[in-house]
């Protein structure tokens, strides 16, 4: 075969580095963005914050009031002195605080073993009951549980220590004795009936709720009153006390002193009325100001020919700028066009969300559909009635007898009021929901109330049913 030379004309779509880094930066959530930049500030110097010349500006207009200020430091120290050295001397700040601000923190909460350990050290029992004592504590979860059996305790200790079952039962009934109350409880059985037993079984309603939490506990949690009835040979009087009594109780003692990790969201848009009209403005705490550092401006200015690594870094400097102003542009167009779409939702509530698809907001602005699905992921909207995620405001639809459609959420909002709203001795049931909805001109059918509902976390008609 004799090789040939032949031309071929073709287009083909190349992403460029500045178009990949949009890309990437419009898909990153605004702690995402800010973890990113300051990774480039680190490794490009050409880059820097903008607010960094507000300190700069305030460090020099600082420096002509020095002298006037040295007039009356004669007088300051003299005032000084006169008061102790720690009124006198400059506010701590800890190692590495770089900045002006001055946070509080919480004090630690303790936690469960610590504080049970703190009652143990100020009870009589001998130092062998406290270390068994202290060997159940840790064997503990973290609801206050022993969720080990003594038998599995007394087999995992050395022989030589010779503890034997009964001495761990002891132990495990000082351990209850201590707050809160319910802890070394084995079953959520025996914890509220030992909560009930704290708080006195003297009366008909005590040692009727005391009966239920010991044998009977699985018959409340299943609302099954005609056996429960039969079962204790309360009345209907009787057995709304105690089930009142019971459901004061705690069946997680030791949950008060978990610790909790509070996750904040900065929202990246702001949506407010203004003159009867709903507007998004972006949040000036979720945009990073940025800048060209102007010492290398000026070098690669006055450079004949430019170093070619200067000029690089000033190029990636200007791209990223570009596009961080370009996402948040885009951030704030496609939520504006949500909220035009929503505004029902922020009149009315959740009844009134309007369904609303991805593809939907593409075609008003012209981007592609995955673009939006990149601006709406981790991106969140304060408004009035909360901060919600971009992503929230869409989601399926129901067609209508009309021929229109209502969204998923508004009709999830329908079967909330509706069960608040229902009579407690006959709730309502996923059948009669549907029909009532149907009444209203949704058809929906019951599978899909009960999906609805399992979502809500309500339960079914028969667990919602009481005395």
């Amino acid at each position: 075969m004799k090789p040939t030379l032949q031309f071929r004309l073709s287009q083909h779509l190349t992403l460029t580095p500045q178009l990949q880094q949009a890309i990437r930066l419009l898909q990153l959530s605004t702690v995402e963005l800010n973890q990113e930049i300051e990774r480039l500030l680190a490794d490009n110097p050409a880059l820097e914050r903008a607010d960094a010349e507000a300190e700069d500006d305030g460090a020099a207009a600082r420096a002509p009031t020095e002298g006037a200020a040295r007039s009356g430091e004669t007088a300051t120290r003299r005032d000084t002195d006169e008061l102790p050295p720690e009124y006198g001397a400059a506010w701590p700040r800890p190692e590495g605080d770089d900045d002006d601000d001055r946070g509080f923190s919480l004090p630690d909460t303790p936690t469960l073993r610590d504080h049970l350990i703190e009652q143990l050290r100020l009870t009589n029992l001998s130092a062998r009951d406290r270390v068994l004592v202290g060997l159940l504590i840790d064997a503990l979860d973290e609801d206050g549980y022993l969720t080990q059996s003594l038998e599995e305790i007394a087999a995992l200790l050395p022989p030589e220590a010779e503890v034997s079952v009964d001495e761990l039962a002891v132990a495990l009934r000082q351990l209850q004795n201590l707050e809160p109350v319910g802890v070394g409880a084995r079953t959520p059985s025996e914890c509220l009936a030992l909560q009930v037993q704290a708080r006195g079984t003297a009366d008909a309603t005590g040692r009727l709720a005391l009966a239920i939490a010991e044998h009977h506990l699985e018959l409340l949690a299943a609302h099954d009153y005609v056996r429960l009835r039969a079962a204790t040979g309360a009345d209907d009087a009787a057995l709304r006390a105690a089930q009142q009594l019971i459901r004061g109780l705690n069946p997680r003692p030791g949950a008060e002193f978990a610790k909790l990790e509070a996750r904040y969201v900065i929202p990246d848009v702001i949506v407010r009325k203004v003159k009867g009209a709903w507007r998004t403005v972006l949040n000036p705490e979720a945009m990073p100001k940025l800048r060209i550092h102007r010492l290398y401006a000026e070098l690669a200015a006055g450079r004949a020919n430019g170093g070619a690594a200067l000029g690089a870094q000033l190029q990636e400097a200007r791209w990223l700028i570009k596009n961080v102003q370009q996402r948040f542009d885009t951030i704030l167009r496609v939520a504006q066009a949500i909220v035009e779409r929503q505004r029902h939702f922020l009149e009315h509530g959740d009844v009134a969300m309007r369904p609303m698809v991805l593809r939907e907001i593409a075609a008003v602005l012209g981007l592609h559909e995955s673009t939006i699905s990149r601006v709406t992921t981790q991106k969140y909207m304060a408004t009035p009635r909360g901060t919600y995620e971009l992503k929230y405001f869409f989601g399926s639809h129901v067609a209508t007898d009309s021929g229109g459609a209502a969204s998923g959420k508004a009709i999830r909002a329908l079967i909330r009021q509706l069960v608040a709203a229902e009579n407690a001795r006959l709730p309502l049931s996923d059948a009669r929901i549907s029909q009532i909805l149907a009444q209203q001109g949704i058809v929906v059918a019951r599978r899909t109330v009960a999906k609805y509902r399992e979502s809500l976390q309500i339960p079914p008609a028969n667990q919602r049913k009481s005395l």
